[in-house]
This record gives structure tokens, sequence and C-alpha cells, in this order.
């Protein structure tokens, strides 16, 4: 049986922290007063994503106490409703400390069926979209697709960065007649998702930086898998498509 809908009421309020952690975190970039840590694996982190956390966390606490709460920068919180949110507060903390627009905040739910809310918001160029199961999916406010671009000669792959790409990865893309970009953090899923770009990979990433794509990616018709092609998001590795080209796109970055 298909899921549910999720509860409209329950995609505004997600809309609605978003948006308030998001203010936060321009107002933080735009002054550049923040100040830059490293954490135990070497990644960044700012005084703003710990607040920006924080924020969200209260806001969903005070609203749903009896939900869980998981985060990139503070520890788990056990709930008893079945609910669970998933934080990343600034998705693109490196392009957020090097003054780049392109840094997003993330918010997951997911409940008793599975995935049910998706949130990514890019404040810096005011862009926004957000999916419900069931719902849709909406760019600033519209509802959005993914696009119909049926080959891979002439899409448009964006990625994180190309640091963890192994050469011949690379190679066979190069081959493949994509075109490569690095428009990437929660960002290059956006692009998928508002049919701007074909596919999104991430050869290495973490369960809060794609929770929300199973929900904005599948509600505007396109795919998502890992690496191998198993829809499983708690793999450390995610790609996105519109879809018609993502059995091909698999195809060209694997042997």
């Amino acid at each position: 049986m298909n899921a549910p809908a999720v509860d409209q009421t329950l995609l505004d309020f997600a809309t609605e922290i978003v948006t308030e952690a998001g203010d936060y975190t321009l107002d933080v970039w735009r002054s550049e007063e923040f100040h830059v840590k490293r954490k135990v694996d070497g990644s960044p982190v700012t005084d703003a994503d710990l607040r920006a956390e924080r924020m969200l966390r209260d806001r969903i606490a005070e609203r749903y106490p009896d939900d869980a709460i998981m985060g990139e920068e503070h520890p788990d919180r056990e709930g008893s409703s079945g609910r669970r949110w998933v934080i990343d507060p600034i998705d693109g903390t490196y392009t957020f400390t090097h003054g780049v627009a392109l840094f997003s905040n993330l918010l997951y739910l997911e409940d008793d069926h599975g995935p049910a809310i998706g949130v990514i918001n890019v404040p810096a160029i005011d862009e926004i979209v957000v999916a419900g199961r069931g719902l849709g999916c909406f760019f600033n406010g519209e509802r959005c697709s993914v696009n119909d671009h049926p080959d891979l000669d002439g899409a448009l792959l964006t990625s994180s960065g190309f640091d963890w790409w192994e050469p011949e990865l690379l190679e066979r893309v190069h081959q493949s007649g994509m075109h490569m970009r690095t428009w990437g953090d929660g960002y290059g899923y956006v692009l998928v998702a508002t049919g701007r770009a074909e596919a999104m990979i991430d050869p290495v990433a973490s369960f809060w930086d794609i929770a929300a794509c199973q929900v904005i990616i599948s509600e505007a018709g396109g795919m998502w898998s890992d690496l191998t092609g198993e829809p499983d998001a708690h793999q450390d590795n995610f790609m996105a498509t519109n879809g018609r080209i993502h059995r091909a796109v698999l195809d060209a970055i694997t042997d």
C-alpha cells in the first residue's frame, strides 16, 4: 500500500522554522562574525552551525515534544511519537566560511510510513524547495519538477566537489557526454528537483546531508539511490537524477 500523505501542518511548520534558521545564518554570513573550528574528522564547524541547529531543535521540541531529533552538531534526542527530525543546520559549511552563497539549511522528517518531509533552503540566493509525501514538491511556493532530458549527451551533472572522485570515475563521466559542474551540497539537489540539472552525485555523504532529498527528489518526479543503484539513503554516498537518465548515469560511473 502507498503511504498516506503527510499532514500539511507539519510541512508548513518545517518550512517556517527552516526559513527562520536561514535568516539567522544569512545574517551571520553577511556579518562574517563567526569562528571556524575543526571537528574530529577535520571538517569545519562554526558557531552559526551550532546555534542554528539549537534554534531548530528548540522549535521542534516546543511544538512536538515527543518527536525524536537527530542533527549533525548536537547529540540525538530520543522520542516516542514514531517521528524523527533530521537537521543539517548549514550544509556546505566550507562554502559558508569562504563567502560563497550556495550554502543551505536542511530539514527532514520521517514517520512510521517512511520519508515524510524534506526542505532545502538556500537563503543567500532566496531559493527554497519544500516537499511533503503525497503533497508534491515546491520551489519558492510554486510546484516544481525534474526535467525530461532523455540521455547523457549534454546532461548537466553537478557534485559537491571532485576531491573524493577517483580519477577513473572522473574519466568515465568525462567520456559519457555529460557536462560536470560543482554547484553542489544541498544546492545540487535543488537544481535537479527544479529541472535545472539532470544529475547530482555525492561520492561521500552523511545521512543528514541527503535525508531531505529522498522526499524532494521523489515528489519532484526524479529518482535517487546510492552509487550501486540501491534506494538506500543510509549509505555513505548518494545520487539523484531526473529519472530518465538514472540507469545510464549508474552505468557511466561503474565498471
